[in-house]
Order: structure tokens, then sequence, then C-alpha cells
């Protein structure tokens, strides 16, 4: 899991951006039920009045009020109104703390000042009353406060919130007194706290919006760079990594496993970053409410981390077998889409039916699982929230009933219970998501972290000569595959000059291609080693190597474009003009049917060369090697598709233009092609059996005298006996 992170480093600046903005978020969205709760206890049940020390109050009221204060609380009371020309006085500009600490002093003075006004009974005259009777002024104010502290002390924890609720009611009476218009006071107020809203829901649903951008545009770039280093990688590797690996599983790498990796980077920068941010404020918020009902959070956490738990034991074995179905899914469907001919021509159309039909079955047994447990994910979550959401309103509406509680209290209480358990849910969601991204990331990691068998060395001698002749040399050169248990090539010793053509045959398995493919270090030998003018080519990069051969492969393979881009195809620096590919499509018999197309060079040239033939391709092929003026030409058994006319034209054409100048190594397994070699070297079973001219094999080679009987007449042979 841990490598989805690492991933992350690429985009830290889109991170912490979109942190920011998740934070920004997160606020507006647990700011939108403390507003909620205003609405409904302040703007609905105490009709717009917020705080229990008053705007502005009768002279009359505050000399009752402070029958109910200490000397220095009257006097903070008395410094922080004004008396106006009327008589009233009205509070002056305080700041937050001021105003808090104002409330705290005249909560238990209004409502016990709310209490007797209701009672109908009047402080003042019953101050008056008690001082006929011989009580002083300090010792009723004592004996009040204590009374109201020790009635307060009777509510317990619900005592500051019923003073409060008694003090507003006596707030609300007093400017009823002084005529004040209460449902103006109502309605400013409720316009006042929904523009707040509005603006905090604006804010949110902008700030989620550039969250979501840029997460989604971080995830691109990280799918992006993937794909670019994977790529970049497979194109360094050998073919024993290509082998290793397998063609239908880098495909599968570099695709479906990336994509996953993309999705689930979408849902770790926006879920997985906001669920602790959200789910750690509605824990804040939750504490400051006064409901009591804390421990339902409890019971909601837990349930979910039990349901996760059971879903994440469930899935992820599965979401890793997930990966390796697919791979089998694509080679399976890559196979049979390649083979279509071969398959229709030995009607095996219902078994490979069959067999495709294995490997989608065992991959949707697979999907189906996973998507039957995450579509029981949903409809236990919700159960989980209802059933908590019936838990707060059960227990809320005793409150209510006691009136310990404001209904307003109880709303913000289930809002940010729901905004904790979509917290976890999100984790929840991610949590079964991001087993399959962390299988995905590991094969993607298992890729970029393999190191290719065939490497540069630090130090290369691409500068060891300014005139390469070609000169190629193969010195006991033994080499086998890896985990392989025997040699496939053993103590081949011989040399390839400029001018001369070198040919190499045997029967199939001897390791005629492995041979050839070791001169541009697709493989490394095992021992030995092989010489470019006197230079080791591992001692070469391999970019100086191949630049200076032409490779013509057993399987013509041929590019999307047109016939000038793959006759170009190995113009890296931009020497090969139309005239010299003109002269190697010539050399290569190819402008016969080239100058035939309407287009001619300019011909397309569809995916994989479908729409020309095998032996079209093949002297394409040929002469995009011809173009590059190679040093070494290397031919794997490349005129196998040619009819005869065209293969001695090619080659009498080859002699008297490219031979020259040029080594050629040619892999064949006719001999009628290379006859007139300069050297044929005959292996079997991956050894020398015989090395000479035509002539002086027929003359003493068996091996190749078997060869050559089985192919050619008495005529053809000339008379040369065993």
């Amino acid at each position: 899991m841990l490598k989805l992170f690492r991933y992350l480093k690429a985009v830290k600046g889109s991170v912490l951006a979109i942190l920011l903005l998740l934070v920004v978020q997160a606020y507006c969205d647990l700011s939108l039920p403390t507003y909620t709760s205003q609405i409904v206890d302040v703007g609905i049940q105490q009709g717009g009045i917020e705080r229990v020390s008053p705007e502005q109050m009768r002279g009359s009221t505050l000399e009752a009020l402070t029958l109910f204060l200490s000397d220095e609380d009257e006097a903070a009371v008395r410094g922080a109104y004004t008396q106006a020309e009327d008589g009233t006085y009205v509070l002056a500009d305080l700041d937050g703390e001021a105003r808090d600490r104002l409330d705290d002093i005249l909560g238990l003075p209004m409502a016990a000042v709310y209490q007797m006004t209701q009672q109908g009974t009047d402080p003042s005259a019953l101050l008056a009353q008690l001082e006929g009777a011989g009580m002083d002024r300090e010792t009723f104010q004592a004996a009040v406060i204590a009374q109201l502290e020790t009635v307060a002390a009777q509510y317990g924890d619900n005592a500051d919130m019923l003073v409060e609720q008694a003090a507003i009611q006596g707030v609300r009476g007093e400017y009823e007194a002084m005529g004040l218009d209460l449902n103006q006071i109502q309605m400013d107020y409720l316009w006042l706290t929904g523009a707040k809203m509005m603006g905090v829901s604006l804010l949110m649903v902008a700030a989620a919006i550039l969250a979501g951008l840029l997460s989604s545009r971080a995830a691109a770039r990280i799918g992006m760079e993937l794909r670019g280093d994977v790529f970049q990688k497979v194109v360094s590797f050998s073919s024993a990594e290509i082998d290793r690996f397998s063609t239908a599983s880098l495909i599968t790498r570099s695709t479906n496993d990336i994509q996953q990796v993309q999705m689930v980077m979408v849902l770790l920068l926006r879920m997985v970053l906001y669920a602790p941010i959200i789910g750690i404020g509605g824990i804040l918020k939750v504490s400051s409410t006064r409901t009591g009902m804390g421990w339902i959070i409890g019971v909601a956490v837990g349930a979910l981390l039990a349901l996760i738990v059971v879903l994440m034991a469930l899935a992820m074995p599965k979401f890793r077998k997930m990966q390796s179905l697919v791979d089998r899914m694509n080679l399976v469907s890559r196979e049979i889409l390649t083979g279509l001919p071969v398959i229709r021509a030995f009607s095996r159309e219902e078994y490979e039916e069959q067999r495709f039909d294995g490997a989608n079955q065992d991959l949707k047994k697979t999907q189906l699982f996973t998507n039957r447990v995450m579509s029981c994910m949903m409809p236990a979550m919700m159960l989980v929230m209802n059933g908590i959401s019936l838990l707060i309103v059960w227990n809320g509406a005793h409150g209510v009933d006691l009136g310990t509680m404001q209904v307003g209290d109880m709303i913000a209480f289930i809002t940010y219970t729901m905004q904790i358990v979509m917290a976890f849910l999100m984790i929840a969601v991610v949590s079964i998501v991001l087993p399959r991204a962390g299988v995905a990331a590991g094969r993607i990691n298992e890729v970029l972290e393999s190191q290719p068998t065939i490497r540069d060395k630090d130090q290369v001698q691409d500068n060891a000569k300014t005139d390469w002749r070609g000169e190629l040399a193969f010195h006991d050169v033994s080499f086998r595959y890896p985990d392989a248990d025997a040699d496939v090539l053993e103590h081949i010793t011989f040399t390839a000059r400029p001018g001369e053509t070198t040919a190499v045959i045997g029967s199939t398995g001897s390791g005629k291609s492995t041979l050839l493919n070791l001169v541009p270090r697709f493989f490394d030998v095992t021992s030995g080693s092989i010489t470019l003018d006197g230079v080791d080519i591992r001692d070469l990069s391999q970019h100086k190597l191949r630049s200076l051969l032409g490779y013509v492969p057993q399987k013509g393979v041929l590019f999307s474009g047109t016939i000038a881009s793959n006759l170009k195809f190995g113009d890296s620096d931009g020497e090969i003009s139309d005239a010299a590919m003109e002269t190697a499509a010539q050399i290569a018999q190819a402008t016969e049917f080239i100058d035939a197309k309407p287009e001619g060079y300019q011909t397309p040239i569809a995916q994989g060369g479908t729409n020309v033939s095998g032996g079209q391709k093949q002297r394409l092929s040929i002469a995009r090697a011809i173009a590059k003026h190679p040093k070494v030409l290397l031919f794997d058994d490349s005129f196998s598709a040619l009819d005869y006319k065209t293969d001695a034209a090619l080659r009498r054409a080859l002699h008297e233009s490219v031979m020259r100048d040029t080594t050629v190594l040619i892999v064949a397994q006719r001999i009628s092609t290379i006859l007139h070699a300069d050297q044929i070297i005959v292996l079997n079973e991956g050894k020398v059996a015989g090395m000479g001219t035509h002539e002086e094999l027929m003359a003493g080679c068996a091996t190749y005298q078997e060869i050559a009987r089985s192919q050619l007449s008495e005529d053809e042979l000339g008379g040369v006996g065993a």
C-alpha cells in the first residue's frame, strides 16, 4: 500500500493545495450544522435573541439585576452600558470575550428577575420590604445568590442550559416591555444567519470543485508518468525480461494496472485525505454540543470498524487474484486473435471458445464475488447510519421532552454524527478498492524495479575507433538461456569479414537464430566473447553497437505509417535521403510493387503490415536494413517468403552493391540461398559441425551433405559426392 503513497511525491505541490482546500471544505461543512442549530434554537425558539445580555434595557431592569450582583459584577455591568437620553441603557460595542463574560455575569440574575416577574413579584419592592424588616442589601444579595446557585446545582449538567433559556425569556420580555418589534428582531436574525449559510455553502462548493479538479489532474499526471516510466523500462528490457513477464502481462501492467492506480489516486486525494479531517472535526464539534450522547459515536465507530474488517478479510485475497486473471484473459484473447486463421483452418473454433470461456468464467466469478461484497457494504453502512439516527432521535426526544436539550442541538448532533459515519464510510469504500490498486502498484513496481540483464558498462568504448570496418568475430562462444540446464551454443569460433557473406545453416533447433541474436546483444554470451573490429561488443553501448548493424528478423515487422516511414525507420539522425531509400528498395526488389501503388512510397501501411503480403513485408524489412548503410547486415532466415526468382535477383543485387564493404551474416534454411556464400557454418545441436564453402562442405561435412541432398537435385549438386 505504501507504494501508492510514494507516487504522490511527484505531485506534492498539488497534494498540499488539495489538503488546504479540503480543510476549507471541511470547515464549511462542519459549520453548516451549527447554523442550522442556531436557526432552530435561536431564530425560531428564542425569537432571534442570541445572548442573555440585552442590547438595551430599562433603568428599572438594570436596578433589579444589580440586586443579584456582587459589587465587582455590578461595576462590570454598569460599565458595559451607557444611559441614553430617554433613560434606557444601551450596550456598548464589546469584543467577543467581554460579551461572553457579561453573559456569564447576567445569566443567573436575568433568570431570577424573569422568574420573579412571572410570579408577580417586584424585586425592588421585595428589597424594600426586607430592608424594613432589618435585612441589609448585602445580606439580601448573598441569600439570593446562594439560593440561585442551590437551585442550579439541582439540575447538574443541565443547569447552564436551563438558566440560559430562562434568561433569554427575560430578555425577550424586556424587549417587549420596551416596545421593540420582536418579529423584526427574529427576521433580521434569520436573514443574517441564512446569508452566512449561503456564503459558507458557496465557499464549500468552490473548494470541493477545485479540490476535485486538482485531484483529477494530479492522478492523470501520475498515470501519465507511470505509463512513460513503464514504457521506457520495457523498451530497455532484453528478450529475457520480455519472456519472463510475457507480452500479455506487460500490456496489462501498462494499461489496466496503471488505470487502477490512477482511479485510486483520485479517491486517495479526495476521500482518504478528507475523511480524517471531517471525522476529527466532527468529533470536536460533537464534544461542544450539550447533548450527553457522545457514547453513541463510540457505538457507531465500533460497528463500522467491525464491518470494514470483515469486508477487508473477504475481499482482499480476491483482489490479489483478480489481476493475474486479467493477465490470463489478455493472454488467451491475444493468442486467439493472432492465430485466428490457423484456428479456422483446423476447425478449432469450439475448443478455443471453451478455452476463452474458461478464462472468462474465472475472471467473472472473482469479479462477481468482489462486487457482491461491495454491494453488501452499502446496505450495511446505511443500516448502521439509520440505526444510529434512530438511537439519537430516541435519546434526544427524551431530553427535549424533559427540557434538558434543544431541538437544534439534537439536529446538529445527528448531522455531526452522520459526518463522522460518512468519514468512516469513505474509508471503507477506499479500503475495498485499495487492495486491488495495491496489487496493481506492486506489479507496476515489479517492472520498474527490474534490472535488464543487458546493460551498458559505466565506461564504454564507443570512440575506440573512428572508422569501423565491420569485422565480426566469435571467440569460443557458448550460450545458455536463463534457468536452462544446458548450453544452446557450445564453443563457437569464426570470423565474418567485410565484403564477404557468412552463412549459418543447420537443422531446426540447432541454434542458428540464437547465434544471430547474440550479435545485437538481444542476449549476452555465457562464455567467450564477440568482437567487432577487435572491440568486445559488451564494451560498446547498445546504441552504438546497433547503429553499426542492420537487422532483418525472421518474421518481417512493419509499423503503422507509410512505406517511406518504414524504410526510414532506422534514420535516427536524418541521414537517409529519398534517393538512398529508393536505392534500398530497388536492391530489395521492392520497387515493383511500390511503383504499382498509386501513392508510391506514401502508401499507408496498416498496423502490423496487414495490408501487404508476406513476401512484400519481408522485402520492405530487408530494404529498411539496407537503407541505413550498416557495417554488418544480419539476415535471420529473411528470404523464406521469397520465390526463387526474387531470391536470386535480391542476392545478386546485394552482392553487386552492398557486400563490397559490408559484412553479411545470413541464417538460412534453404541451401540455394547460401550456395555462393564465402563461408558457411554448419550447426548441429549447438556445435559447429563444419565450416567452409559449399564445395568444401560437400566434400567433407556429412551434416551439410544430408541437408543438401534433401533440398537439391543431382544436377544442382554438380556431381559432388559424399
